[in-house]
Formats: C-alpha cells, structure tokens, sequence
C-alpha cells in the first residue's frame, strides 16, 4: 500500500490572518496578574509561509525545494535552543528563519507590519525609523513619532528588568539588546505601544498598553519580507502573558497536514478542548521560563517500546539530555521547528526499532538531508508511533513520523540532536494542541485540522 504522506507539511508560524468579532482587550503594561477582568475567546487563521497566501512564498521553488529549506531552519532553529538553553537569558529569540509570519499593526493610527510569529520567544518587536543600522526590509519601516500611543520605559521602570539584557546610556529610556545563536541581533528601545490585529472580515482586536520593543539597530539573517519577532513563549513580556488576565492563560492550535489549507489558533475559551480522546501532560518549569518543557518517557514503534527514561536495559534505554535521564521537564514542544529532534542514543534505537518494523531495503534521500528512507510502493507499511508522555500517550500516525522527499521517496522525519530534545511540527499535525498556563498542562486531540 503507497503511504500518502504529504510533500511539505510544517505549522504554526504563519501569515496570520484573522477571523474574529469586533471587541477590545485591555491588560496593563505589567504585572497582568494585577487585573481581575473575566476573560472571552477568539481564533485567528494561521497561513504557512510557503503556502500561496504567503507574502514569502516563492513560486519558483518546488514542494521538495521548500521541505529543504524548511528542515534548514530546522537545524538553525536548534542551535537557537542549545544556545538559549546553555546561555539562560542572553537569547530570548530566534532568528528570522521560524517558518510562519503574523500580520499586525502597531500604534496609533494602526501600522501594519508582518512578523515572525513565535512559541520559542517572549518579546514583541519590529523594525523601527529613524534606524541607525536595520537590515534591508522590503515595507516600510514603524515610526513611533507618528503614533499617539507609543510611550519608551524609563530606566527605572518595573518593565526594563524583564528583559533580559537591557542597559541605560542615557539614563532615561530603557534600551534591550537580543541576541541570537547566528549573531543576529536586535537593539532598540522598550516601550508601551498599542497591538491591533485585523480580521479578514473587517473586524478588529486592539491590545493596549503592550510592552513592545522598538528596534533601531538589527542585523543579521533576518528577511526582507519580515518586519520583526511576535513572541508566544512562556515569559512574562509575551503576548501570551501579556493577555493571561483575558484568555486565562489559554491558547491552542490545529496544525493540517496540507500547507495550503488555513488553520487557526485559538485563545481563551475558544481554546478550551475536550471530549473524548483529548490527554493531557503536564508542563514543567524550567530555565528559560520561554520555552514549553514537557516530560518523554517513552516512544513505542509498532510494539517496540523504547524507554527513554530507564537505565536498565541498554538495547532499550535512552536519555533525552546528559542532565535529564530520570528526570522531568527533558523535551520542549515547539510549534517552529520541523523535524522532531532527539539525542543521538535514544534516535539510534529509533531507527533500528523502525527498520525492523518495516523489514524492506532502505534508500538514500534526494535531499540529502534525513537517514533513514524508503520507495513510496504499495510494498511500504509505516506503523503506528506512540510518544508516551507523562500521562498522555500522543499516537503519530505516518503524517507525523515520515515526510515525502520526492515523488517517490519518504523518510523518517526524525533527527539526531545533542543536549536538547524538541516534539517538532510535524509530529503535532492533525492534532489540537492545547496549552493552559493556569493549570500548567498540554493537551492534544486528534483532529482533522484542515476541516477544524
């Protein structure tokens, strides 16, 4: 039987374009624990960035050309991890290399820019003139002396601590610095400014008194199609946070399988899952409080069960980082990077479990890029995977576990990674993805999500 795996799949960070009714949320620009104001829902629609909708889609490129690029970024975005995890707080962004852009618009009167969109980040920023010294961008860049809302943090501000390096030359304004495992980097000033999301059908969502960085000098691999970072990570400056006193502390996304059907991501009671199917991990804290820690006991291929956490049986026993055998918190769930990335012992027993399972002769990938693969013939049985997290046991079907690198060829869409383990996006496909930040829990829902 020929295993129909699509030829791109990849999620969350997208042009986003937005489906909600007309209302306003309000949240001050710090402690947010401080409101007390009940919260609603909306959803907005998630584009891919190599779908046609997509303002960086590239119509000369084929779907095997862009699978390339998108496990690229993959490796890019790891070196980020290793980076932010190792360093603590010097880098609390990625690059430019995420795969999904969100339309916004900043200030007073709105200005529209398209930014990176980010699970793996905290601070909301964009390009912003006069600029000293801005990599090229191809719209035209954010001016705050032309927005009534836009108000810089002082030096002393409660604010100008939460970023992670941030200095006060003149001892007035708060200035951030981010940096990034590439040597990007984005300097500017932190400020209060209003965030204004527009729905396709005429509808408007503004976010007053959003903490926000305005970005004089960056450089680095951004691309001239992006205008910035929109971060959704666990910090206390994301827009998640930022708006937790709205949504209780609720967002959750469908990833589909086909890049040109739209998707959504929802927040506050639109983002609540449940009926039957939907299980449920807990999410554990950890440094850096950005990302989204998760705890991987195990993965069953067919009936072959690979414990991840065990130190009995060598054949079987794997562990995900040197620090986090037996322990919890030892994978991060990122909605941005690709492929799912595992430590070279624990992917080793992957792939011998995988091959004695599919019992054919394996072939070499077109792209050059993934070890294990297989002709796509009417001879090719993928069996079922099985990610057994602490209390939630995640079923991947073929959608999630093997990508289609030509016309006729699949591999595993696995990698080998040392000192951290990321549950990438393929592996989330067809599945609502559920995190509440109150109840420190991520759920998950098979669900066909191009029909969501």
């Amino acid at each position: 039987m020929v295993i129909r795996v699509k030829n791109f799949q990849s999620l969350f960070f997208s042009a986003i374009l937005i489906s909600i009714s007309n209302f306003m949320f309000s949240f001050p620009a710090f402690s947010v624990a401080e409101s007390s104001r009940s919260y609603t829902g909306f959803s907005v629609d998630l584009i891919h960035r190599d779908s046609p909708a997509s303002p960086f889609y590239n119509s000369s490129l084929t779907p095997f050309e862009r699978l390339s690029n998108a496990l690229e970024r993959s490796h890019n975005r790891l070196n980020y991890f290793k980076r932010a995890s190792s360093m603590a707080a010097s880098s609390q962004l990625t690059s430019s290399e995420g795969s999904y852009l969100m339309k916004i618009s900043v200030g007073s009167p709105p200005f529209p820019i398209h930014a990176i969109a980010d699970t793996g980040s905290d601070l909301i920023w964009t390009q912003c003139s006069p600029c000293q010294d801005c990599y090229k961008q191809n719209a035209p860049l954010f001016n705050p002396q032309n927005s009534s809302t836009f108000k810089e943090f002082s030096c002393k501000s409660e604010q100008c601590q939460l970023v992670s390096f941030s200095t006060c030359f003149d001892n007035r304004s708060c200035d951030y610095v981010v940096l990034y495992g590439d040597q990007s980097h984005s300097d500017g000033v932190l400020a209060t400014e209003t965030v204004t999301l527009g729905s396709t059908d005429g509808g408007l969502v503004s976010f007053p008194r959003t903490i926000f960085g305005c970005g004089f000098d960056n450089g680095g691999t951004f691309s001239a199609d992006g205008s910035g970072i929109v971060g959704l990570g666990g910090g206390q400056i994301s827009l998640v946070s930022q708006l937790k006193p709205s949504i209780a502390g609720k967002f959750s996304y469908c990833l589909p399988s086909d890049i040109s059907k739209a998707s959504q991501i929802h927040f506050g009671t639109d983002a609540v899952v449940s009926g039957p199917g939907v299980v449920s991990t807990p999410l554990t804290p950890k440094s850096p409080a950005t990302f989204y820690f998760l705890t991987l006991n195990a993965i069953t291929v067919g009936t072959t069960r690979l414990d991840l956490n065990s130190s009995s049986s060598s054949s079987t026993s794997s562990s995900l980082t040197a620090t986090a055998k037996n322990t919890t918190g030892n994978i991060v769930i990122d909605s941005g990077t690709t492929l799912t990335l595992i430590p070279p012992d624990t992917y080793n027993d992957l792939v011998s479990a995988v091959k004695s399972a599919i019992g054919l002769t394996t072939v070499q990938d077109p792209l050059g890029q993934l070890d294990l693969c297989y002709n796509n013939s009417d001879s090719l049985s993928i069996p079922n995977f099985t990610a057994h997290f602490a209390g939630a046991d995640v079923k991947l079907n073929p959608v999630n576990t093997f990508v289609a690198t030509s016309d006729g060829v699949v591999c595993l869409a696995f990698a080998k990674a040392s000192d951290i383990a990321i549950f990438g996006n393929f592996a989330q496909m067809n599945k609502l993805v559920a995190y509440d930040l109150e109840k420190k829990t991520v759920s998950f829902k098979d669900t066909d999500c191009a029909g969501e």
